[in-house]
């Protein structure tokens, strides 16, 4: 039996070869970068994930960070350059900014049940790609 250590493995998962950037300013200087930024902007634009407003006296605003990741295909060659815009939450504090959270998943018990029932009773199945997914629920309070 042969010992595989971590860095074996995760030098067979990174690509040397793909600058992961650590800042926007560093992926806007990529081509490959830049443009994943931008299809990540027009979706969020698109979508109408949020609306500019005035903060409101004595609240605080929740940042947000860029995040770069590379995706590969099963043959670990690079498949596309993937850029998500997300929220700070971490800087919240329960009771003050918020009381609850929640966040629908799909848990995978649920996808075999849903085949089983597919395959036993005959239902079509169709495939898709979601690109981007977004909540569509309005919101009571302020964020």
């Amino acid at each position: 039996m042969t010992s595989f250590t971590f860095s074996k493995f995760s030098s067979n998962v990174v690509d040397e070869n793909v600058k992961v950037p650590t800042n926007i300013d560093e992926a806007l200087a990529l081509p490959e970068w830049r443009q994943a930024v931008m299809e990540e902007m027009e979706a969020l634009e698109k979508n109408n994930t949020w609306v500019v407003v005035n903060l409101p006296k004595g609240a605080k605003s929740v940042g947000c960070k860029w995040v770069f990741n590379p995706k590969n295909k099963a043959d670990g060659s690079l498949e596309k350059y993937k850029v998500r815009l997300v929220a700070k939450g971490f800087s919240q504090t329960y009771g003050k900014d918020y009381t609850e959270t929640f966040a629908p998943v799909a848990k995978l018990n649920i996808i075999r049940i849903l085949l089983s029932l597919a395959v036993n009773l005959d239902w079509p199945l169709h495939q898709l790609d979601v690109k981007n997914a977004f909540l569509n629920g309005e919101l009571k309070e302020k964020v």
